[in-house]
Order: structure tokens, then sequence, then C-alpha cells
């Protein structure tokens, strides 16, 4: 499977082009949000807007984080680096590329890094 990275590379600009207007338009929204909240509200409605407040701010980070995986692989565009894993340097796997251009990890070293991270999770008390 030949990988054509001028189309990678031009999916990770697209996609990074709709994740600031995306974060700009929820911040947005947020301050609306926050300004139209100069009166007293009764219990029931404020934590409604309270949750809503939440989830958007959990949008907002997710959004920043993937901003920052794209903007990451963009970089490594510039430094010749595109598609070698971060962990070992070997290529990622085309397929995986196509599916998430972003990736920074081969699917070996991704693995490794979840089944690391799952290790260290504390158990699960019932």
């Amino acid at each position: 499977m030949t990988t054509n990275f001028d189309l990678l590379c031009s999916r990770l600009e697209d996609e990074r082009k709709r994740l600031i207007e995306q974060l700009q338009t929820n911040i947005h929204s947020i301050e609306e949000r926050r300004e139209g909240n100069s009166f007293i509200k009764r219990g029931e409605e404020e934590a409604s807007e309270v949750a809503e407040l939440e989830k958007s701010l959990a949008l907002e980070k997710q959004m920043k984080d993937l901003l920052d995986d794209v903007e990451r692989a963009l970089g490594k565009f510039e430094r010749g680096t595109y598609g070698l894993c971060d962990v070992c340097g070997k290529p990622i796997d085309p397929a995986r590329l196509e599916v998430l251009p972003q990736a920074s990890l081969c699917v070996n070293c991704k693995e490794q890094q979840t089944r690391d991270v799952k290790g260290r999770l504390p158990p699960v008390v019932n």
C-alpha cells in the first residue's frame, strides 16, 4: 500500500482548521452562558446549566488534546519524521495513518502504552 503523504498532510491541515473553528464556537458559547447567568436561578435550572458547562468544558479539553495531536503531526511533516513511531522510530503502518493521520505511535508501541496505563490503574472496588 502506497501512502499519499501530501493527502494526509492536507487532511491534517483541514482537521486543524475545523478544530480551531469548533473551539472558538465552543468558547463563545460558554462565554454567552456565563454572561446570561447574571440573575439568581432556581436550584434545578442552575444544576442543569452547571452540567451543560461541565460537558462543554470536557468537550473543549478533548478538542484541544486532538488539536495538539494534529499540530504535533504537522510538525513531524516539517521535520521530515512524519510516519515514524515516536517510541521505536519504526514506520507506522500506512493503514493506521489512513485511519488516524495524527497517529504518533505504531500499533505495537500503542498497545504497550495502553497495557502500561492499564497496569497503573488502581483496582476497581465494588
